[in-house]
Order: structure tokens, then C-alpha cells, then sequence
């Protein structure tokens, strides 16, 4: 049986030779299907603060950054600071948010951060935090 670190590096492999890993499964869903559900949770989320939200075509550094092919970024500002995701320009009419010429810098923000500033939707009214 292979350990959890081996399987890591074969899905590594798999990814450097070009190979898609979104048909990989845990036995109940595969990467594509937790991938979906993470954008429509976010565009749902998105969608409920719709005066928090964005949604743009370029990074804040479009120059040294530039957006990925086919992509566009979403954030929305918690009141403990912004996350973003990246979406597909499928999704784009789905958000109905605002529309801004350049998606904030970013803050260099972790998984962790990200966690707490989506809980942190949860507590009082987040419009006036914001303030």
C-alpha cells in the first residue's frame, strides 16, 4: 500500500506531465466534484454580500501578473480582511457583484487567514464592522 506521501508525489507527477487529476476520488467525490462545489459556494457566498463583493478581468498587477487564460478573480471583504478565488469566465454572469477594473493586492493571506475571515461573516453585522 502506498503511503499518504507517495500518493502526493504521484499526483504531483501526474500534473508536471500534463495530466489532468480532477477524475481522482476519495471513493465518494473527485477533485473536479470538490472544485465545483468550492466555486458555488463561493459565488453563493459572493452573491449574499453582493456590497462586499467584486469580481474582475485583471490582478492588481496585471503587468508582472497577469490573469490566467480563461479565468477571472471574485473576492469579497470580511471584516477580517479580503479573500479571492479564481473562477472560470464561465461563472462570470453567475456573481452578481460589481465589476472593477483591477482585483485588490493581495495581502498574502493563508488558508488559515482565509477560514477566519470567512467565519468572521458570522458575527454582527458586517457593514458596520467594515466601517
Amino acid at each position: 500500500m502506498k503511503t499518504i506521501e507517495e500518493i502526493n508525489q504521484s499526483i504531483i507527477e501526474l500534473r508536471r506531465n500534463g495530466q489532468s487529476v480532477k477524475k481522482i476520488s476519495d471513493g465518494y467525490h473527485t477533485f473536479g466534484d470538490y472544485i465545483d462545489m468550492r466555486n458555488i459556494y463561493f459565488i453563493a457566498l459572493c452573491n449574499a454580500y453582493p456590497e462586499l463583493s467584486w469580481k474582475s478581468k485583471k490582478h492588481f498587477d496585471e503587468e508582472n501578473d497577469p490573469m490566467f487564460e480563461g479565468d477571472f478573480i471574485a473576492g469579497i471583504f470580511t471584516p477580517d480582511g479580503p479573500i479571492t478565488q479564481h473562477l472560470k469566465l464561465k461563472f462570470w454572469d453567475e456573481l452578481s457583484v460589481q465589476e472593477i477594473e483591477r482585483a485588490p493586492q493581495y495581502d498574502g493571506y493563508t488558508e488559515e487567514d482565509v477560514k477566519i475571515r470567512i467565519k468572521s461573516l458570522n458575527g454582527g453585522n458586517v457593514y458596520e464592522r467594515r466601517k
